[in-house]
């Protein structure tokens, strides 16, 4: 392991057996003022020593590496040595970004793409700095919480409307989000009866991988949304990366619109497109990330009378979205993951016993 004298600024461990990588790296962290490369390991048995030893602000990790590759280094680091741990990896093949998702659910902050071959060292320097920037401000999680035994929401006597028939699951996540949406669909039953959309902030490079991986995690069908997609009962319609997620014309349609709050896809514009077509008909939960993304829709949701869930602090791994929503009192309900399944399960089951259509 090398290694330099700390300094100021943002304290970066790196992670890679390439000899190559690691100094295409530290090249472009050591050139900010505000980021020091305080080490370099080559694999992941030693990544998980580092950061016992440095205590680094930020792991930077590859996936592929020998004795102990990036998703089982990550969760090695988050039992023993909590850090902030950005994936930077090659996405070559498919199952790469898959891992890299896994590496995400057991406690990474962020993953980016190593540079692509028609990228230029500026523009991934940029990517790279945004990112390393992005993951110190997290703070770090002491210790990966594990699901509380789910509890019946507390009667909100005000709000008449929470027992009327659902008809949709709608979810928006950010940074953390992997982990809390399989802890939330995992907590859903095998035949909840609900078509369910899902927007989460990645990156282009994920694509296709992370519906796929999504669908590993749990018992529901999963598929990537194509423009003009029907609805589907028990479905989970996933966004794909750079796109807006709308209804329109009772079909899923795909959008190229402008970002919100720099976000493409954006959960308000989904929350509001929901708001829009669902009204009271809906439920909607708001999950960990940074930022404000969604709070505003998560609002309108409630005044249309839907049924409506932030993410509590506890299980947060960033309180940004969820706290901003909580603010506007845009939630009817403020649980962990596990506890918004119960909720939405409930919902969804009440509605259609008093319908008679229960499946």
């Amino acid at each position: 392991m090398s290694a330099r004298e700390p300094e100021s600024g943002i304290r970066v461990l790196i992670a890679d057996d390439s000899l190559v990588v690691r100094r295409r790296l530290a090249r472009a962290l050591a050139a900010a003022p505000d980021i020091v490369v305080v080490g370099e390991v080559v694999d992941g048995l030693a990544a998980v020593s580092a950061c016992r030893e440095l205590q680094p602000d930020v792991l930077v990790l590859d996936i592929v590496m020998p004795r102990l590759d990036g998703v089982h280094a990550t969760a090695e680091i988050m039992a023993t040595a909590p850090t902030r741990i950005l994936i930077v990896s090659g996405h070559e093949r498919r199952g790469d970004a898959c891992d890299s998702m896994s590496a995400l659910a057991a406690g990474a902050v962020d993953a980016i793409e190593k540079p692509r071959q028609d990228e230029s060292d500026a523009s991934f320097d940029e990517r790279l700095l945004r990112a390393v920037r992005l993951v110190a401000r997290v703070p770090v999680v002491t210790r990966r919480k594990p699901a509380r035994q789910a509890l019946a929401p507390e009667p909100v006597s005000s709000e008449p409307q929470r027992a009327a028939r659902r008809d949709l699951l709608a979810i928006g996540a950010s940074t953390g989000g992997p982990a809390a949406v399989v802890e939330l669909l995992r907590a859903l039953p095998p035949a909840f009866p609900l078509p369910i959309l899902l927007v989460l902030h990645l990156g282009p490079s994920f694509g296709l991988a992370f519906a796929d991986w999504l669908g590993g995690m749990s018992s529901l069908p999963t598929q990537e949304v194509r423009d003009g997609d029907p609805l589907r009962a028990g479905h989970v319609h996933v966004c794909p990366p750079d796109r807006h997620l709308v209804l329109r014309d009772g079909k899923l349609a795909l959008t190229r619109d402008a970002e919100r709050h720099s976000c493409r896809p954006s959960v308000d514009i989904l929350f509001e497109s929901v708001a829009e077509t669902f009204g009271a008909r809906a439920i909607a939960c708001l999950l960990t990330g940074i930022g404000r993304d969604g709070a505003d829709g998560l609002a309108g949701l409630r005044a249309r009378g839907a049924l409506t869930l932030a993410q509590d602090e506890e299980s947060s791994a960033v309180f940004g979205m969820p706290r901003a929503a909580i603010l506007l009192g845009a939630a009817v309900h403020v649980v962990p993951p596990a506890e918004m399944a119960l909720v939405a399960a409930s919902a969804a089951r009440v509605g259609r016993e008093r319908t008679g259509v229960l499946r």
